[in-house]
């Protein structure tokens, strides 16, 4: 039997979604992470099934929940597996996890990770495949955008992002999990 052979980018991912398991604080939400069906879902092969909560496909509750379990003292990350979808948590994503800090004066710890949609191997079609790191930068006022695109910088970006706490978004390709 042959095993898929993971890219580097595809192993530093893993290997911080390791590291966040490890820590006590640590919870995983999102759609087909506990049942796997898109590609962020294969890097969670060192995160207990305990950790995670499976959502079906409400964008907008899923923020409101990952919210809500950082305002318990909770690290959420929080999967969208493309933009696309992410555009549809807008509302809870802008108006208050960007600004609960600054409404409470505590800090809500959230790592979105969120996909650029890609057109190999096969192609979602255009409403499945964008990247808005640019307009959400532009929109946000205190979450911080980080572009996973050189591999040697994924692990520490994840690992900076929990250390600092507050809102990430972690923006990654997946056709960058099986290139060598």
């Amino acid at each position: 039997m042959s095993t898929t052979q993971l890219s580097p980018y595809k192993d530093e991912l893993s290997k911080a979604m390791k590291f966040l398991a490890e820590k006590d604080d640590t919870i995983f939400i999102g759609q087909q992470i506990v049942y796997a069906g898109n590609p962020m879902s294969t890097t969670l092969g060192d995160v207990p099934k305990e950790k995670m909560i499976e959502t079906p496909v409400m964008e907008e509750t899923q923020m409101g929940i990952s919210l809500g379990l950082a305002m318990t003292g909770k690290t959420v990350i929080s999967f969208y597996p493309r933009w696309d979808f992410l555009i549809s948590a807008a509302n809870q994503l802008i108006n208050h996890a960007d600004k609960f800090q600054h409404m409470t004066g505590k800090k809500a710890n959230i790592l979105i990770r969120v996909g650029v949609g890609s057109k190999d191997p096969l192609d979602p079609g255009i409403q499945h495949r964008n990247d808005y790191s640019n307009e959400f930068s532009s929109i946000l006022q205190f979450t911080k955008v980080h572009k996973l695109n050189k591999i040697e910088n994924i692990y520490k970006i994840y690992t900076d992002a929990y250390t600092e706490g507050g809102v990430h978004i972690l923006v990654e390709w997946p056709e960058l999990y099986y290139k060598n």
